[in-house]
């Protein structure tokens, strides 16, 4: 998968240095894998939550972060949506994200 922008991820390590491992575990995931759907990406995250219009909730590092992201399986893009604490989470709408 191609994911865009990873620039998103490195400017919110650099806010939260604490999830600059889990984030960078994502990625490079992320890039390696070839999810042809959302059943891919629930055999290896089990904890992730599916929204309208292929969007993915991640839980990062034990849940104190959230990573929304949309992903065009055709294409094999993953589109980083959103990064932020639970409580940033809480106050969006994660489905227009």
């Amino acid at each position: 998968m191609r994911v865009i922008a990873r620039k998103t991820l490195r400017e919110f390590w650099a806010r939260h240095a604490e999830a600059e491992r889990p984030l960078h575990a994502w990625f490079r995931e992320a890039e390696g894998a070839e999810w042809q759907g959302p059943a891919d990406v629930k055999a290896r995250y089990s904890s992730a939550s599916f929204l309208g219009g292929n969007r993915v909730v991640f839980n990062i590092k034990g849940n104190r972060y959230r990573l929304v992201v949309r992903i065009d399986y055709a294409f094999h893009l993953v589109f980083i949506r959103f990064i932020g604490t639970h409580a940033d989470y809480d106050r969006i709408e994660a489905g227009e994200a």
